[in-house]
């Protein structure tokens, strides 16, 4: 805490807390201890495709509102909660990333200040309990504070009607005149075309007071500014237009955290209050640059402030991305956090002239401002700094490339007369070189040029699409895609229609007897469906498939009906409890209520199982070998192959990829059991040893899987170190039941996936031993190769490199295989050497023998045996030269096909205007070959070696005319 916030009456942390503390007390409506505090879930959604980052406090509750929880969810428990949201806008539909810097109140990080009802309070005990923290709690002054509600759109056609209860319970408070009508853009919130929505109030703040300021509201007056946000979701809007009210109502609201600190604090500015002044003077002390003065627009002439917002904003928001394990890359929300660092780095570069590297230093301030509120600061803080300094010196480099670029394309523009820099080149400048769009306009502008800004987004709306298709492609494999939204999981639920159970996925083997309890064809739930509807889904009350999540695929087999149809599962997803299988049937029409058998492929889920239970002996090993800092960032377990990235500091080397191998494969030898029991979420977290995927929602009670361990003994005796020995994790997935069952473990690839993260993938299972097999064979050959001939061994290293490069076994063993291959390779280079020196000084004696005939000879033609190679060539140039300086020399050599040829002109030849160039250019015309050179040295290819003595006569005959 600065000294600044001591003498403050509301510092930030302060203003933090109390609003935690105070919806926590409020047990108004059943007293069980008032809103719950449930954390801010990381600024990554790992669970939400949908989303870059984590834009809005209700991300995190989603399922809820859109009726898609799962059961055994903690969130399915909650009536009420509160906290502080960490939140980035930075991409996507909300961007606010080329605003920060321009004024005072855009950021690209910031935190939301919350509360949320789950079909529990309503509007009056929202709207009262605002005005009571605003005015009592905070004591701003009411009299400058003004509500928004929801005008509808009856008045225009519409269906929404206007929430005159909203209105009225506001003027309990305020003055008919501060309680203003708003349109459906402010003030009403839809999650999409259909789903929940509602009518939103908000409540605005005039920082000068003293006057009606009522029609500056919603006018983007920054001294009038929304500081608290209310939606209330009470509808359903159908695919018709039309809305439906909620069974269950929500509340979902949302203040601005920067905001209310400036209210509080008496600022103008968000960027005057002590969330960022110490940022600011650790800016100002790192680059040497005059403090912030808060100017904007044409008052700030050097930009200065502008960078100062700049980068105190992106080092917030780079921080905490990294922290909750976004990492820079070239896609996505990766390509986002490139952007925003390169943003950052050129304002503090071009702007406060600062010295590359300087981005880093800031970090630090960050961690000291924030991380007592968020540990994950600190425990990252190493992590952050080496990310962001790597990316700083990537970028120092690239701008390097797109300069060039630049500058080449505008003298090419200029030339033809064009003032414009195309769509498609700026698009070049951004896809591949990293360049923002705002860059290459402002470095443009310099050279006076336009970009076509029009064009640029015509090309990322062409990319965009692409890559939709191609995801699209990839999930459904071409086909359409079938799954639940909210709309039919709500319809379900409304029909009392039972979650599916699902417990029998892990008793193999098993064919249960189930009824179709939905079916969706076309988009929509169906009564039924036939073989003519293409590709389909099915609901079951119960099932043996397991539907994909947690890095498995999903099961594959059939369902037969007892009406005779069969269904080909190809897919299968779970959404808010209802499992969902994908495919396609034949033999008949499939009616709601068909009683079915379920066969899964067992087959095909024998080879997952080995591959998800040995993921998790690997992640064990490999941060028993590489230490605790290894955090679990990805997996995929399928039938062919089990992949797994994590988090590390480089590239593993030969011998630490050893060494976990090592560890996977004693523990399958050992025929360790293992062990899987569902049990309490608080007591799975306190088993010392425990791994868990960061940001990943468990349910409660949650499944753990412990290898060679029990884990009733575990949940004994939770905080016994023994347990740090055995691989325990929490998982839903399907597991062997004994180590032994996995056969072999390879570990065939290590690679890297982006900045701080690698990538491992591995065989189980008949293909690693095939991989072990290979890997003999490959070893007992590069033993036998040492008792070769050096003069054998270039041919021998050849194909055992091509062969040894497609092969596919341990990547440890093949690491030592290069090595072995490598001392080979120098054995035959030493030989080859040798003879060269040999074939070398044997072209040299019949070179000089040749001229040595004729000592007048101003020149020589000869043809040596050395082959094609250019530095023996050279080698015998320079030999003859030594030997006779004055001569003009031109050797020719062959080699299937082909024949090279070389020219060196002394001097004093140069001097009375025969050159190398030209000699060897006569040389070679009867060939049609071609060379090039300088005037005392030049080489070039003889096409065709038929005209070899064609093109000697020709070198010596213009050597004759020309001396």
């Amino acid at each position: 805490c600065s000294a600044a916030s001591m003498s403050l009456e509301w510092p930030a942390a302060k203003v933090r807390s109390t609003f935690i503390e105070f919806f926590q007390a409020k047990e108004e409506i059943a007293n069980d201890g008032g809103h719950t505090h449930y954390p801010s879930c990381g600024v990554v959604p790992f669970d939400d495709p949908t989303l870059l980052f984590n834009n809005a406090g209700m991300n995190q509750f989603k399922p809820i509102f859109m009726g898609m929880v799962d059961p055994s969810s903690p969130l399915a428990k909650l009536k009420r909660a509160t906290n502080t949201s960490k939140c980035i806008r930075a991409g996507g539909k909300h961007n606010d990333l080329d605003d920060v810097g321009k004024d005072v109140y855009h950021h690209t990080f910031f935190e939301m200040l919350g509360t949320w009802s789950f079909g529990d309070y309503f509007k009056k005990e929202a709207i009262d309990w605002a005005w009571d923290i605003l005015t009592k709690t905070y004591g701003i002054d009411g009299d400058r504070l003004y509500a928004t509600y929801c005008e509808g759109d009856t008045h225009l056609g519409g269906s929404t009607p206007p929430d005159f209860e909203t209105r009225d319970m506001w003027l309990k408070y305020l003055p008919a005149d501060r309680v203003i009508s708003g349109s459906m853009k402010d003030n009403f919130w839809e999650m999409g075309d259909t789903g929940p929505c509602g009518p939103a109030t908000e409540l605005h703040f005039d920082r000068i007071g003293g006057r009606d300021a009522a029609h500056l509201v919603n006018q983007d007056d920054p001294d009038v500014l929304e500081v608290w946000n209310l939606v209330f979701i009470q509808f359903n809007r159908e695919a018709s237009g039309n809305l439906k009210v909620l069974p269950a109502q929500h509340v979902d609201t949302g203040m601005g955290f920067e905001r209310l600190v400036s209210v509080l604090q008496e600022k103008s500015s968000n960027y005057d209050t002590d969330l960022f002044r110490p940022l600011f003077d650790a800016i100002s002390t790192q680059m040497g640059v005059r403090p912030y003065k808060g100017l904007l627009g044409k008052e700030d002439t050097d930009l200065i402030d502008t960078a100062y917002r700049v980068l105190a904003d992106h080092a917030r928001t780079l921080s905490f991305a990294i922290a909750d394990g976004a990492i820079p890359s070239n896609e996505g929300r990766g390509y986002v956090l490139r952007r925003v660092l390169r943003r950052a780095v050129r304002y503090g570069q071009q702007m406060m002239k600062a010295e590359p590297g300087f981005f880093t230093k800031l970090i630090p301030t960050i961690v000291d401002v924030y991380g007592d509120v968020f540990p994950e600061l600190v425990t990252k803080k190493a992590l952050i700094t080496e990310i962001i300094q790597e990316e700083e010196q990537a970028f120092e480099k690239m701008l390097v490339g797109g300069i060039k670029y630049l500058n080449e394309l505008s003298d090419d523009l200029k030339a033809k007369g064009n003032t414009q820099v195309g769509g498609e080149a700026a698009f070049f400048l951004y896809d591949s070189m990293g360049f923002p769009l705002d860059l290459t306009q402002l470095m443009a502008e310099e050279k006076g040029l336009s970009v076509d800004a029009k064009g640029f987004a015509d090309c990322m709306q062409e990319q965009k699409q692409r890559s939709k298709d191609d995801a699209l492609s990839k999930k459904t494999g071409g086909g359409e895609l079938v799954a639940l939204g909210v709309d039919e999981t709500a319809a379900l639920a409304a029909q009392k229609v039972p979650t599916t159970d699902d417990a029998s996925k892990f008793v193999w083997e098993e064919l249960p007897g189930a009824k179709a309890t939905a079916l969706m064809a076309g988009g929509t739930l169906v009564e039924s469906f036939s073989e003519a509807d293409g590709r389909v889904g099915i609901v079951l009350d119960k099932t043996s498939f397991y539907a994909e999540s947690g890095g498995q695929v999903a099961d594959t087999g059939v369902l037969e009906f007892t009406s005779g149809a069969t269904f080909t599962v190809e897919d299968v997803q779970a959404f808010a409890g209802y499992v969902l299988h994908v495919g396609r049937v034949s033999g008949g029409p499939v009616t709601k209520d068909d009683a079915v058998s379920c066969k899964v492929d067992y087959v095909r889920r024998g080879k997952i199982a080995p591959n998800h239970s040995m993921t998790h002996v690997l992640n064990y090993a490999l941060r028993k070998v590489l230490g605790g800092e290894v955090d679990q960032k990805g997996s995929l377990c399928d039938e062919d192959k089990l992949r797994f990235d994590f988090t590390a500091k480089g590239a593993l080397k030969p011998e630490q990829l050893e060494a976990v191998e090592k560890i996977v494969g004693e523990c399958i030898a050992a025929a360790l059991p293992v062990d899987a029991k569902v049990v309490p979420l608080e007591k799975a977290l306190a088993v010392s040893g425990l791994r868990a995927v960061f940001g990943e929602q468990y349910p409660d009670p949650v499944r753990v899987i412990a290898v060679g361990a029990s884990i009733d003994e575990m949940v004994a005796s939770p905080g016994s170190e023994q347990w740090t020995l055995n691989s325990v994790e929490l998982c839903g997935g399907t597991h062997l039941s004994n180590t032994k069952d996995a056969k072999a473990f390879a570990l065939v690839q290590e690679e890297a996936v982006a900045k701080g993260v690698r990538r491992v993938t591995a065989l189980t299972g008949a293909a690693a031993m095939q991989a072990k097999a290979t890997a003999e064979n490959l070893i007992a050959r590069i033993d036998t190769a040492k008792s070769a001939s050096p003069a054998e061994l270039g041919d021998i290293c050849a194909a055992f490199r091509q062969e040894l490069d497609a092969a596919v076994i341990s990547a440890a063993v093949k690491a030592d295989l290069r090595v072995k291959l490598e001392a080979l390779v120098k054995v035959f280079m030493v030989y080859k050497k040798a003879q060269s020196g040999d074939v070398i000084n044997a072209a040299i004696a019949k070179a000089s023998v040749q001229i040595s005939a004729d000592k007048d000879a101003k020149f020589a033609v000869v043809e040596v045996d050395i082959a094609m190679d250019g530095k023996m060539l050279k080698s015998v140039v320079a030999g003859v030269s030594k030997a006779f300086p004055e001569t003009a020399l031109m050797f020719l050599s062959q080699e299937g096909g082909k024949g090279a040829c070389l020219t060196q002109v002394p001097a004093a030849a140069i001097k009375a205007g025969f050159k190398a160039n030209d000699w060897l250019t006569a040389a070679l015309a009867p060939s049609g070959g071609r060379g090039g050179g300088t005037p005392d040295a030049a080489s070039g290819q003889v096409p065709d070696v038929g005209k070899m003595g064609e093109c000697l006569a020709a070198g010596a005959a213009f050597a004759s005319s020309n001396f």
